[in-house]
């Protein structure tokens, strides 16, 4: 049951807030005074603080805000704002504030915003908590990678996220998009606010702008109270516009407009709301395509691509492959409350083996699916319900995609293919060096060389026979 601090001078309105929440089944406390609710958030634990702009005499609610943050940056605050101050209540977005609610307000839009704020702060603890157990034990999240393609990604996440400057994620379908956005913005300036993920190819054209923007009351028929958009959702935070490449032409107008100016107009409204949000945006398209075909902006294209990170297709990383599965595996495990199936040398080699049209997402719905249906404590190749294999292309085949020195580009395409060579060898000959040197023609000693420099693995430990 979450607990709610109500902080308000009027006795009326107090009364009334604290009968509608404790209704809705929460937890309320009610205090008349900012210095009460400051010792009252010192003293004890609240989900969410409600307070009044105004509170008479002395501190006001901008007061509590700033002290709540000071105390416990978890909790978020709500502050109830008169008729006329809206620009009050955007400089308290800016300070921390999770949402505001002018006045008059109905009963509805109140408990709504309390509910979504609550729901968004308990993701974000969640996310938070689950971010810093991954950090520990991982090193970068989600994101699993140690070939020389993923090396390059995780050193400009590092070097992006120090920066405010607009990114472009490129890639196919199913390569991560999304978790580089987050890997960025959780190790941003912005951390501490929220990161706001819309999908523009998922959104109705007819919706998207009220999507993005927010709408007023009676905007459009259906509009029956106030929504507060993606934007201001990421008030000093950041926003992933996941798919920009399948945003309709107009609404890329209105969207370069808001990140030249920084700010927006709701849909039906004529307040001018100020907005400090960085923008992140994703695509698997050919956005230069797509601006000399005219579908999409040329202008909004540069303002996007300020910096950008091109992600390498899961055909180009059969090395991380052995370790992408049993990650998938492992977060199964824990969200089934079961040990983690393993994989056979046999089900790793036929991993290898396959082109993953549809990259990590392919990877993880193959394991998935196997590891519910099989039932084993190790899944066999037989378990992966893989199909024939289709034909991979490599890095070699596509054009740079980025201008380096030619000695380095040379050298990152030779450690690119040993790497990707020597690891088909050993997963055919199930880990086995000798019989993986022998069928390639090298001395089991520099294959083993090799794979020190490369950092390959073999299923046997080095001073075991081979024969």
């Amino acid at each position: 049951m979450a607990r709610i601090l109500i902080c308000e001078d009027e006795r009326a309105i107090q009364i009334a807030l604290a009968s509608l929440l404790q209704k809705r089944g929460f937890e309320v406390a009610v205090v008349s005074s900012a210095d009460a609710a400051i010792a009252l958030v010192g003293a004890e634990r609240f989900d969410l603080v409600l307070t009044d702009l105004a509170l008479g005499k002395g501190k006001t609610g901008l007061d509590v805000l700033a002290r709540v943050r000071e105390i416990d940056r978890d909790v978020p605050v709500v502050l109830i704002t008169a008729h006329g101050s809206e620009k009050t209540a955007v400089a308290a977005m800016k300070a921390g504030a999770a949402d505001y609610l002018p006045k008059p307000f109905d009963n509805d839009e109140l408990l709504l915003i309390v509910e979504r704020v609550l729901e968004r702060s308990g993701l974000e603890r969640d996310h938070r908590l689950l971010l810093e157990r991954v950090e520990r034990e991982q090193g970068l999240g989600a994101i699993v990678g140690s070939g020389v393609a993923m090396r390059r990604v995780f050193s400009l996440i590092g070097k992006i996220a120090e920066t405010e400057l607009g990114v472009l994620v490129r890639g196919e379908s199913g390569t991560g998009k999304e978790l580089v956005a987050r890997a960025i913005h959780d190790r941003s300036a912005r951390k501490k606010r929220p990161l706001v993920a819309v999908n523009c190819a998922a959104m109705s054209r007819d919706l998207v702008e009220s999507e993005l923007f927010g709408h007023e009351k009676g905007a459009f028929t259906g509009a029956d109270m106030r929504r507060v958009g993606r934007f201001e959702q990421a008030q000093g935070g950041s926003l992933l516009l996941d798919e920009i490449g399948d945003m309709p032409l107009e609404t890329q107008a209105k969207v370069l407009r808001v990140l030249e100016q920084r700010s927006l107009e709701r849909v039906g409204g004529h307040a001018t709301i100020e907005v400090d949000v960085r923008v992140i945006a994703a695509t698997h398209r050919d956005l230069e395509a797509d601006v000399k075909a005219g579908r999409f902006r040329e202008d909004l294209y540069y303002r996007l691509r300020v910096l950008e990170i091109v992600l390498p297709p899961l055909r180009e990383r059969v090395d991380d492959i052995p370790a992408l599965a049993l990650r998938v595996l492992e977060e199964l495990g824990v969200k089934n409350g079961r040990p983690a199936p393993g994989l056979s040398a046999g089900a790793l080699a036929a991993l290898a083996r396959q082109a993953w049209p549809g990259n990590v997402r392919e990877l993880k719905n193959v394991l998935q699916r196997a590891a519910i249906l099989s039932g084993r404590p190790e899944l066999e190749a037989a378990d992966l319900d893989l199909g024939e294999a289709l034909p991979r292309t490599t890095s070699m085949d596509a054009p740079p995609l980025d201008v380096v020195p030619f000695a380095e580009a040379k050298r990152q395409a030779s450690e690119a293919f040993e790497r990707r060579y020597l690891g088909l060898a050993l997963a055919r000959q199930d880990g086995n060096v000798k019989r993986a040197a022998e069928s390639i023609g090298m001395v089991r000693q520099s294959l083993q060389q090799k794979m020190r420099e490369l950092g390959l693995r073999r299923a046997k430990d080095d001073t075991e026979p081979d024969d």
